[in-house]
């Protein structure tokens, strides 16, 4: 049995046993997930470069599979959600939230439920059916971000990162022989808290040791990395990569804040409703992320998207569609991508009960 396993095997003997977690030694990183080797990074290759451009304009498909359990939250990937992608002018990218740590095992192998494999295989193998460029990424991974729980799957806290890296390892080698130019792996979503550069764990290090588990099955495959402070520009200074060229950056924006989130009940404080948009001000707002972020990326020798931006429900439709029209405008009047947060729920561009698209919304986003 290698070292690898064995320490698997002990941790996750013990805990089925019963035992404390301070009875048992936590695991090694170090000895079972290293971090990649010391170096600069390189800069992206011209396939990156190529790869990024190319995503052009996106949809999260949010609300679905990075729900505690699929169809929680209102959505399911439904057949209905995928036929969309690709027709009457809408985007052929899409941005595939999953939630793998509330259907893997609670012991340090991390086992993935086989079932969740295969529904994450069906809504992966339709897409790319369609011609659909993906983004996997892993979302919601709570109780290593610091955040409260939404559901009762918590596990010892020594066993967090080995988790994290134990569930890289097999969606790697899962989808090793998915096609390299139309399927991008994301580390992971909005890094924060416990995992974040100010906290108690290095994101940096983390990051490090998660691209040397993909690379280990998935030697050239794009991968996608974010800045810890939940993917905010804010944070890129602080972010070293990995000497690795095939990399591709993303940051989030919901800038203005006060008119994006106006009336989410899980925003403290809350932001009360009635913000218009879009002020003077607020495009000043708006445009300085993403000039930050073009100087920063630029700086680290990488192309980046804007993996998530938009507008809650609780605004009204007609600001709603100026915020996304002004920020798709900005967006690619500097040659980026970018990926609407999201499809059919409270932020989404297509009204699941009516079955359409909403309309100005649509228009601001993907028409003329």
């Amino acid at each position: 049995m290698s070292s690898r396993r064995r320490a698997l095997a002990l941790i996750g003997a013990a805990l089925a046993g019963g035992c404390a977690l301070p009875e048992v030694a936590a695991p090694s990183l170090d000895e079972l997930y290293p971090p990649m080797p010391a170096g600069p990074a390189p800069g992206a290759s011209a396939r990156m470069r190529e790869l990024c451009a190319g995503l052009g304009r996106g949809i999260n498909f949010g609300n679905m599979l990075e729900a505690p359990l699929e169809g929680e939250w209102g959505l399911r990937a439904s057949d209905e959600f995928i036929d969309l992608v690709g027709s009457e002018g809408f985007c052929r990218s899409v941005r595939l939230p999953v939630r793998w740590s509330n259907h893997a095992s609670r012991d340090a192998a991390a086992v993935i439920d086989p079932a969740f494999f295969a529904r994450v295989d069906e809504v992966l193998d339709k897409l790319l059916a369609r011609g659909c460029t993906v983004i996997l990424n892993m979302h919601h991974y709570r109780q290593l971000d610091g955040d409260p729980l939404d559901s009762d799957l918590s596990v010892p806290h020594a066993l967090l990162r080995v988790r994290f890296l134990a569930m890289w390892r097999q969606i790697a080698e899962r989808y090793a022989s998915r096609s390299e130019d139309r399927l991008l792996f994301e580390p992971y979503n909005e890094p924060h808290g416990l995992q974040d550069e100010q906290g108690g764990v290095s994101w940096n290090d983390l990051l490090s040791r998660a691209v040397r588990v993909i690379r280990r099955s998935n030697p050239t495959r794009a991968i996608v990395i974010g800045p810890g402070r939940w993917n905010s520009v804010d944070a890129l200074p602080h972010l070293l990569l990995p000497p690795d060229p095939n990399l591709i950056l993303t940051v989030h924006s919901y800038e203005p804040f006060d008119f994006t989130h106006q009336g989410a009940s899980w925003v403290k404080p809350y932001k009360p409703t009635g913000q218009d948009c879009c002020s003077t001000d607020q495009l000043a707002r708006m445009t300085a992320v993403l000039d930050k972020a073009q100087r920063e990326c630029k700086r680290l020798g990488y192309p980046f998207f804007v993996g998530e931006f938009g507008a809650y429900e609780r605004a009204a439709m007609p600001a709603r569609a100026r915020y996304a029209r002004a920020m798709r405008e900005a967006m690619e009047a500097r040659g980026l991508p970018w990926f609407w947060w999201e499809l059919a729920s409270g932020f989404g561009v297509y009204d699941p009960k009516a079955h359409a698209f909403r309309q100005p919304l649509f228009d601001a986003l993907y028409g003329a």
